[in-house]
C-alpha cells in the first residue's frame, strides 16, 4: 500500500488564495522505483463558479492521467496557467524526480521540454490504456499500483547519472548563494560544458535556469508567507545584483512585479 506523503505546495502562485473546492494527495513511490520517481500525486475538485490556479513548474516531467487518457508533460520553462471550470474534476499522476524520467526513454529529455504529448506517442501501445485504467482505480493506492506495474515494465536499472543530476537540482534549491553555473560545476568536480550537457540531457534545462528557478521559487515563497516586503534585501539575499534584475526576472515569468503579486495574494 502506497504511504501517503505531506503536502507542500511549492511553486503555486498565490498560495494564500482560498483554494476551497481542491483536494490534494501525495505517495511515496515504493523503494525500487525512488530513484527515479519524486512522488504520486493526486487532485480532485468541485468547483461552483470558475478559477484559475498558477504555478512556477519545478523542473521535472509529470506522466498525467486525467479525462481517461494519459499525457507526458514535458519540463516547462514558463509559468503553468490554468482556468478550472465549474464542476467535477480529477487527475493522478506521475512527478519524476529531476532526471528521472530519462532512463524510461531514448534521446535527451530536452526533447519534451515545453510539449505535451499523448503518452502513447512516447510509450507506445504499453500506455494505450494506461490513463483509463488509473482513473478507473477503486482508490488512490491501486492506481499507484498500476503506475508502478506500468513503470516497472521498463525493466528499469540503477542509474548514478539521476543521483548526480537530483544532486546538483537540489544543492542549487536549497542554497541561496549559487547564483553562477562555475559554482555548481566547481562543487561537482565537472565542467561547465559537461554540467551544461548533463542537464540538457537528464533535466532539459540549463543549469542557468535551474538557478533562476528556484531563486524565484523562493521568492514567491516569502512572498506568499508575507515574509518579504523590502525588495531590495529580498534581491540581495536570493543572490541578484541588484533589486531591478529581481523585479526583472520576476515579470519575465510570473507575469508581475513582486509588489503587484504581493497585492493581488492578499486577503481583504
Amino acid at each position: 500500500m502506497a504511504r501517503s506523503k505531506p503536502i507542500k505546495l511549492r511553486g503555486a502562485l498565490n498560495s494564500r488564495l482560498d483554494a476551497k473546492g481542491f483536494r490534494h494527495a501525495r505517495y511515496w513511490p515504493s523503494p525500487d522505483l525512488a530513484q527515479f520517481v519524486e512522488h504520486y500525486w493526486a487532485v480532485d475538485w468541485v468547483l461552483d463558479e470558475p478559477c484559475v490556479r498558477e504555478t512556477l513548474p519545478h523542473p521535472v516531467v509529470h506522466l498525467v492521467a486525467e479525462n481517461g487518457e494519459a499525457t507526458l508533460g514535458g519540463p516547462s520553462t514558463q509559468r503553468w496557467m490554468r482556468q478550472f471550470a465549474p464542476g467535477y474534476g480529477r487527475v493522478f499522476a506521475i512527478k519524476f524526480r529531476v532526471g528521472g524520467f530519462r532512463p524510461l526513454v531514448d534521446g535527451q529529455v530536452s526533447a519534451y521540454a515545453n510539449r505535451v504529448l499523448p503518452a502513447r506517442e512516447v510509450f507506445g501501445e504499453q500506455a494505450r490504456h494506461l490513463g483509463r485504467d488509473v482513473l478507473a482505480a477503486e482508490d488512490h493506492h491501486a492506481a499507484v499500483a498500476i503506475y508502478e506495474s506500468f513503470l516497472r515494465g521498463f525493466g528499469l536499472r540503477d542509474d548514478p547519472v539521476v543521483d548526480l543530476v537530483a544532486g546538483i537540482a537540489e544543492r542549487i534549491a536549497d542554497d541561496r548563494d549559487i547564483t553562477r553555473i562555475e559554482q555548481v560545476a566547481t562543487e561537482f568536480g565537472l565542467t561547465q560544458r559537461t554540467l551544461q550537457r548533463l542537464c540538457r540531457d537528464y533535466v532539459g534545462a540549463t543549469p542557468k535556469w535551474l538557478i533562476q528557478r528556484y531563486r524565484l521559487h523562493e521568492a514567491v515563497a516569502r512572498i506568499d508567507t508575507g515574509a518579504a516586503c523590502d525588495w531590495a534585501a529580498l534581491a540581495l539575499d536570493l543572490g541578484y545584483a541588484d533589486q531591478a534584475h529581481l523585479i526583472r526576472d520576476f515579470k519575465k515569468i510570473v507575469g508581475r512585479t513582486p509588489l503587484e503579486y504581493a497585492k493581488a495574494g492578499a486577503r481583504p
